[in-house]
């Protein structure tokens, strides 16, 4: 195998690569990345079998061939090479593989790629076309909800909804840990055959989300039963889904809450931050209490010092004082854009809801803490 290549083209696969190579994995050949040159391109793969990735980018290949070399390494090699640099790999037996850039050289210890794990990339399913911005934009604003608890694995992720509705496809994403829930919708023209619900785990949003904000295109998606995969222009992106049940997310986000008011999302935000300065992981909670054209902000912590803000507003709804999470608070108001957003309530022991104006299909849902 002989092949030349630049810095920066290798590298930004590589940069894709790397965030789903399990540095700790017990199998050395799941540190490595599989490199095979054929033709006028090089492929490049790695996975740590639940996540997989294959990239192929045009290259300037004088012999073909393939193997495995560690990924941690190589992307290292590479990151710390002049970005003017082009990229040499030669390898004759195999075993070890020279890499030549400008005056540096390494030699290589690798391993066969019959060792490197058979990534099936073609499914059958259901197929879509989205545009990446606007699939982004879905995932950004819901990933922050998704819960770390690994007892209730079936939050450790997003689900992923496609429904037909009026002859066109809702696609809907929704994240939740229990305390607080994210869903974002956007209608597109495509239509499904049946409706579908997976869940797609945090690790798999996370390095999805990196290589979508690269690229403005439509991409391609099939989804099956157990797996799903994103053909994002030269790139297969390819993930296990949760075996589980998402819970009824429609049941959750409340629909009586008649008590309505517009509040500035700025003057809510900082409000927020600066009372939240003396509450801790022991004492979290932030308490606002809803009067007459007034909301008020307070907060006592376990060493009794206190808090408080009032903010003028419009509401003529009713008195009551309701408790929340203030980091919970500041990550739903952050994810808001409008100038002026707005909160739906029932009570002081109901879940409230925050939207905006321009954008109905964003939902966020908050559980009150005990005050």
């Amino acid at each position: 195998m002989k092949f030349q290549i630049s810095k920066q083209k290798i590298f930004k696969s590589l940069s894709h690569l790397q965030g789903i190579v399990d540095k700790k994995n017990t199998l050395p050949i799941l540190s490595n990345i599989l490199i095979e040159a054929k033709g006028n391109f090089l492929t490049l793969s790695s996975t740590d079998m639940d996540i997989s990735i294959i990239e192929k980018i045009e290259c300037n290949i004088s012999e073909d061939g393939s193997t495995t070399l560690n990924s941690q390494i190589l992307y290292d090699i590479v990151r710390k090479l002049d970005d003017a640099s082009n990229v040499e790999i030669i390898s004759n037996d195999g075993k070890i593989i020279t890499l030549r850039a400008n005056g540096s050289r390494f030699s290589l210890s690798c391993l066969p790629k019959e060792d490197f794990p058979i990534i099936e990339h073609q499914g059958e399913g259901t197929n879509l076309s989205i545009n990446s911005k606007i699939l982004f934009k879905l995932i950004d604003k819901t990933k922050f909800a998704i819960s770390n608890e690994e007892t209730r694995y079936f939050l450790n992720g997003l689900y992923f909804n496609l429904h037909e509705e009026n002859n066109k496809t809702n696609v809907t994403l929704v994240g939740t840990d229990g305390h607080r829930l994210a869903k974002f919708s956007h209608q597109i023209d495509e239509k499904i055959r049946n409706d579908i619900g997976v869940i797609i785990p945090k690790k798999t949003i996370n390095e999805l989300s990196k290589l979508l904000s690269e690229v403005d295109d439509d991409i391609e998606i099939i989804i099956s039963s157990n797996k799903i995969i994103f053909y994002i222009n030269n790139l297969v992106f390819i993930s296990k889904l949760i075996d589980g049940t998402f819970p009824d997310y429609k049941r959750v986000i409340p629909k009586d809450n008649n008590n309505t008011l517009e509040i500035d999302r700025e003057n809510l935000l900082s409000a927020v931050d600066r009372v939240s300065t003396i509450a801790n992981d022991k004492s979290p909670v932030i308490k606002f209490k809803f009067l007459k054209n007034i909301l008020n902000l307070n907060t006592i912590n376990n060493d009794n010092s206190t808090a408080t803000e009032d903010i003028k507003l419009n509401y003529d709804g009713d008195d009551f004082e309701i408790g929340f999470n203030s980091k919970y608070i500041m990550d739903i108001v952050n994810n808001l854009e409008d100038e002026t957003i707005t909160l739906k309530l029932k009570d002081g022991s109901s879940p409230i809801t925050a939207q905006e104006k321009s954008n109905s299909n964003l939902v966020y849902v908050l559980m009150p803490m005990r005050v």
